[in-house]
């Protein structure tokens, strides 16, 4: 017997953002493999009788392998189940999502990939700001703010983090972002470059804040908190 995985990015955190494709899907799983951050209300589309898994990862918090979340997938859908593997944003954005389609690939499983709205345009959205501007900020980009040790990747392209025509997001990157601004800094970008830390996007304890890379460099020294966080910065993340 061989199921089928349906890989669905649930956006940010409010159930409302969820596409009907997505909801669809949750409804008719016999097995939801979710994610921490989507999880709560989400989970209130799945059907009665469908078997729920964490397999969520956070930061500094034990989580489960890598590996043993995809040997999961593979064993829940070798039962013949309709499976949702439930990714928090879109699962093409730094979700881990092609090590679990290898997985099912070598197993022999079908799977499709259903989008989630970005929580990068969730939290400009929420700012009420656009990503994109007419010749200030024609460019867009995104970068993970720790490699798979947790420390900030060594082999960043500084020259185009440091542009400060475009607008970079910067996922999971409270820890390391005080040594990323001094990088940025030193390949020219002005400190006093605009700045929006946006923590738990989508849900009730949403925050949004206005501030400058030095100066959000300087709050990080500390300990950055655990809420799940964007770093937003360029022209457009001004007051």
């Amino acid at each position: 017997m061989t199921g089928f995985v349906s890989f669905v990015g649930s956006g940010p955190g409010d159930p409302e953002l969820l596409t009907l494709k997505a909801v669809d899907r949750l409804k008719r799983a016999e097995a939801v493999l979710f994610d921490d951050l989507s999880s709560g209300a989400l989970l209130g589309h799945a059907g009665k009788t469908a078997e729920l898994v964490g397999v969520g990862k956070r930061a500094g918090r034990p989580s489960p392998r890598q590996d043993h979340v995809s040997r999961l997938l593979v064993d829940y859908a070798q039962t013949g189940a309709r499976v949702v593997r439930l990714k928090s944003g879109d699962g093409g954005i730094f979700g881990r999502l092609e090590e679990e389609i290898v997985a099912l690939r070598a197993a022999g499983i079908p799977y499709e990939i259903i989008p989630g709205v970005p929580s990068a345009c969730a939290a400009a959205a929420a700012a009420g700001i656009p990503l994109t501007r007419r010749l200030t900020a024609r460019r867009v980009q995104f970068v993970t703010g720790h490699d798979v040790s947790g420390a900030l990747p060594e082999d960043l392209n500084l020259a185009a983090l440091a542009d400060a025509q475009a607008t970079t997001v910067v996922f999971m990157g409270k820890r390391t972002f005080p040594r990323l601004a001094a990088l940025l800094t030193g390949a020219g970008l002005p400190g006093d470059t605009p700045a929006l830390l946006a923590e738990s996007v989508g849900g009730a304890e949403q925050s949004l804040e206005r501030s400058t890379i030095d100066a959000l460099a300087q709050r990080f020294q500390g300990d950055p908190g655990s809420a799940p966080a964007l770093i937003l910065y360029g022209p457009l993340a001004e007051a």
